[in-house]
Protein backbone atom coordinates (compact mmCIF):
# COMPACT_ATOMS: atom_id res chain seq x y z
CA UNK A 1 0.00 0.00 0.00
CA UNK A 2 1.49 3.20 -0.77
CA UNK A 3 1.19 5.75 1.94
CA UNK A 4 0.61 8.85 0.35
CA UNK A 5 -2.25 6.90 -1.55
CA UNK A 6 -3.97 6.43 1.75
CA UNK A 7 -3.06 9.39 3.21
CA UNK A 8 -4.41 11.53 -0.05
CA UNK A 9 -7.74 9.17 -0.19
CA UNK A 10 -8.13 9.14 3.69
CA UNK A 11 -7.98 13.34 3.68
CA UNK A 12 -10.69 13.30 0.57
CA UNK A 13 -13.01 11.17 2.51
CA UNK A 14 -15.85 13.22 4.16
CA UNK A 15 -16.60 11.56 7.39
CA UNK A 16 -19.94 13.33 7.89
CA UNK A 17 -21.10 11.35 5.11
CA UNK A 18 -21.23 8.62 7.21
CA UNK A 19 -23.05 10.14 10.44
CA UNK A 20 -26.99 10.73 10.07
CA UNK A 21 -27.76 12.70 13.59
CA UNK A 22 -26.88 16.18 14.14
CA UNK A 23 -23.72 14.85 15.73
CA UNK A 24 -22.82 15.42 11.88
CA UNK A 25 -21.53 19.00 12.39
CA UNK A 26 -18.72 16.83 14.78
CA UNK A 27 -17.65 15.03 12.16
CA UNK A 28 -14.21 16.85 11.98
CA UNK A 29 -13.28 16.65 15.45
CA UNK A 30 -10.90 13.72 15.74
CA UNK A 31 -12.84 11.62 17.95
CA UNK A 32 -15.40 8.34 17.87
CA UNK A 33 -19.16 9.53 17.85
CA UNK A 34 -22.37 7.92 18.31
CA UNK A 35 -23.65 6.32 15.31
CA UNK A 36 -26.96 4.47 17.19
CA UNK A 37 -27.41 1.42 19.05
CA UNK A 38 -24.05 1.30 21.37
CA UNK A 39 -22.11 1.74 18.61
CA UNK A 40 -19.43 4.41 17.19
CA UNK A 41 -17.64 5.50 14.42
CA UNK A 42 -13.63 5.48 15.63
CA UNK A 43 -11.73 8.98 15.81
CA UNK A 44 -9.91 9.64 12.09
CA UNK A 45 -6.61 9.32 13.30
CA UNK A 46 -7.15 5.71 14.98
CA UNK A 47 -8.70 4.76 12.05
CA UNK A 48 -5.29 5.87 10.00
CA UNK A 49 -3.21 4.12 11.98
CA UNK A 50 -4.58 0.92 12.00
CA UNK A 51 -5.31 1.22 8.30
CA UNK A 52 -1.39 2.04 7.87
CA UNK A 53 -0.81 -1.06 10.55
CA UNK A 54 -2.83 -3.72 8.27
CA UNK A 55 -1.53 -2.26 5.17
CA UNK A 56 -3.67 -3.24 2.25
CA UNK A 57 -2.60 -3.72 -0.93
CA UNK A 58 -3.87 -3.72 -4.31
CA UNK A 59 -4.13 -7.71 -4.64
CA UNK A 60 -5.56 -8.06 -0.56
CA UNK A 61 -8.36 -10.14 0.13
CA UNK A 62 -9.43 -8.55 3.48
CA UNK A 63 -12.21 -9.12 6.26
CA UNK A 64 -13.66 -6.49 8.18
CA UNK A 65 -15.39 -7.13 11.41
CA UNK A 66 -17.97 -4.25 12.48
CA UNK A 67 -19.04 -2.46 9.19
CA UNK A 68 -20.41 0.16 11.71
CA UNK A 69 -21.09 3.76 9.48
CA UNK A 70 -19.09 2.05 6.52
CA UNK A 71 -16.01 4.82 6.94
CA UNK A 72 -13.26 2.11 7.67
CA UNK A 73 -14.96 -0.35 5.05
CA UNK A 74 -14.77 2.35 2.39
CA UNK A 75 -11.17 3.25 3.15
CA UNK A 76 -10.30 -1.06 2.89
CA UNK A 77 -12.10 -0.90 0.05
CA UNK A 78 -10.13 1.59 -2.30
CA UNK A 79 -6.66 -0.12 -1.07
CA UNK A 80 -7.86 -3.81 -1.68
CA UNK A 81 -9.01 -6.02 -4.51
CA UNK A 82 -11.77 -7.15 -2.35
CA UNK A 83 -13.43 -6.75 1.35
CA UNK A 84 -16.09 -9.07 2.90
CA UNK A 85 -17.14 -7.12 6.48
CA UNK A 86 -19.32 -8.37 8.72
CA UNK A 87 -22.08 -6.20 10.57
CA UNK A 88 -24.21 -8.38 13.33
CA UNK A 89 -26.93 -5.11 13.46
CA UNK A 90 -28.97 -5.10 10.38
CA UNK A 91 -29.88 -1.33 10.09
CA UNK A 92 -26.31 -0.39 10.52
CA UNK A 93 -25.35 -2.25 7.54
CA UNK A 94 -27.96 -1.49 5.31
CA UNK A 95 -27.46 2.40 6.14
CA UNK A 96 -23.23 1.33 5.46
CA UNK A 97 -24.06 -0.53 2.56
CA UNK A 98 -26.09 2.49 0.66
CA UNK A 99 -23.51 4.75 1.40
CA UNK A 100 -20.87 2.56 0.02
CA UNK A 101 -22.97 1.46 -3.11
CA UNK A 102 -23.50 5.72 -2.98
CA UNK A 103 -19.71 6.52 -3.51
CA UNK A 104 -19.47 3.24 -6.06
CA UNK A 105 -17.99 0.85 -4.52
CA UNK A 106 -18.30 -2.44 -5.80
CA UNK A 107 -15.75 -4.74 -4.14
CA UNK A 108 -17.38 -4.72 -0.93
CA UNK A 109 -19.37 -8.22 0.30
CA UNK A 110 -22.30 -7.71 2.60
CA UNK A 111 -23.06 -10.05 5.47
CA UNK A 112 -25.32 -9.62 8.79
CA UNK A 113 -24.24 -11.64 11.61
CA UNK A 114 -22.28 -12.66 14.23
CA UNK A 115 -18.33 -11.35 13.54
CA UNK A 116 -16.27 -12.93 16.09
CA UNK A 117 -16.91 -16.20 13.95
CA UNK A 118 -15.61 -14.32 10.35
CA UNK A 119 -16.90 -15.16 7.45
CA UNK A 120 -15.44 -19.02 6.39
CA UNK A 121 -17.12 -19.35 3.27
CA UNK A 122 -14.23 -16.88 1.86
CA UNK A 123 -11.06 -17.49 4.20
CA UNK A 124 -8.44 -17.29 3.83
CA UNK A 125 -7.71 -13.73 4.38
CA UNK A 126 -4.75 -11.29 3.49
CA UNK A 127 -6.02 -8.95 6.14
CA UNK A 128 -8.98 -8.73 8.81
CA UNK A 129 -9.57 -5.30 10.43
CA UNK A 130 -11.14 -5.81 14.00
CA UNK A 131 -13.35 -2.65 14.78
CA UNK A 132 -14.60 -4.09 18.23
CA UNK A 133 -12.79 -5.19 21.39
CA UNK A 134 -12.61 -9.16 22.44
CA UNK A 135 -11.68 -10.41 25.60
CA UNK A 136 -9.06 -12.77 23.41
CA UNK A 137 -7.80 -12.82 20.14
CA UNK A 138 -10.77 -15.20 18.63
CA UNK A 139 -9.46 -18.60 17.34
CA UNK A 140 -12.04 -18.61 14.05
CA UNK A 141 -10.43 -14.84 13.10
CA UNK A 142 -6.84 -16.24 13.57
CA UNK A 143 -7.37 -19.72 11.68
CA UNK A 144 -8.96 -17.74 8.70
CA UNK A 145 -5.90 -15.32 8.62
CA UNK A 146 -4.17 -16.59 4.96
CA UNK A 147 -0.20 -17.39 5.38
CA UNK A 148 1.66 -14.13 5.29
CA UNK A 149 -1.31 -11.96 6.49
CA UNK A 150 -2.21 -9.18 9.21
CA UNK A 151 -4.88 -8.53 11.30
CA UNK A 152 -5.26 -5.62 13.58
CA UNK A 153 -7.74 -6.16 16.56
CA UNK A 154 -8.21 -4.77 19.91
CA UNK A 155 -7.63 -7.28 22.74
CA UNK A 156 -8.64 -6.76 26.14
CA UNK A 157 -11.13 -5.90 29.55
CA UNK A 158 -14.06 -3.12 28.73
CA UNK A 159 -12.06 -0.29 29.86
CA UNK A 160 -8.83 -0.56 27.91
CA UNK A 161 -7.49 -2.81 25.82
CA UNK A 162 -4.04 -3.09 23.63
CA UNK A 163 -4.04 -2.47 20.12
CA UNK A 164 -2.59 -5.80 18.57
CA UNK A 165 -0.89 -6.37 15.50
CA UNK A 166 -1.10 -9.89 14.45
CA UNK A 167 0.87 -11.40 11.80
CA UNK A 168 0.87 -14.88 10.13
CA UNK A 169 3.97 -16.52 8.95
CA UNK A 170 4.52 -18.62 5.52
CA UNK A 171 5.02 -21.46 7.72
CA UNK A 172 1.46 -20.72 10.39
CA UNK A 173 3.33 -19.35 13.12
CA UNK A 174 1.50 -16.47 14.59
CA UNK A 175 3.32 -12.84 16.26
CA UNK A 176 1.58 -10.29 18.19
CA UNK A 177 2.71 -7.09 18.88
CA UNK A 178 1.03 -4.98 21.39
CA UNK A 179 0.89 -0.81 19.07
CA UNK A 180 -0.84 1.28 21.79
CA UNK A 181 -3.85 1.39 23.86
CA UNK A 182 -7.29 2.07 22.64
CA UNK A 183 -10.81 1.93 24.08
CA UNK A 184 -13.77 0.35 21.75
CA UNK A 185 -17.14 -0.99 21.93
CA UNK A 186 -17.76 -5.05 23.05
CA UNK A 187 -17.11 -7.38 20.01
CA UNK A 188 -20.46 -9.39 20.59
CA UNK A 189 -20.86 -13.13 20.92
CA UNK A 190 -18.52 -15.77 22.21
CA UNK A 191 -15.33 -13.33 22.47
CA UNK A 192 -16.99 -10.19 23.99
CA UNK A 193 -17.01 -9.34 27.91
CA UNK A 194 -20.50 -10.84 28.51
CA UNK A 195 -21.93 -13.96 27.53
Amino acid sequence: MDQQELEAYFCSLDRSFFIDSDIKKCAALDRPLPIGFGQTISQPSLVREMTRLLAPEKDSKGLEIGTGSGFQTAILAKMSAKVFTVERIEELMEKAKKRLEALKFSNICFKVGDGSKGWPEYAPYDRIMVTAAARVVPDELVSQLAAGGRMVIPVGPPDLQELQLITKTDDGAIHTNTVEMVRFVELKGQYGWTE
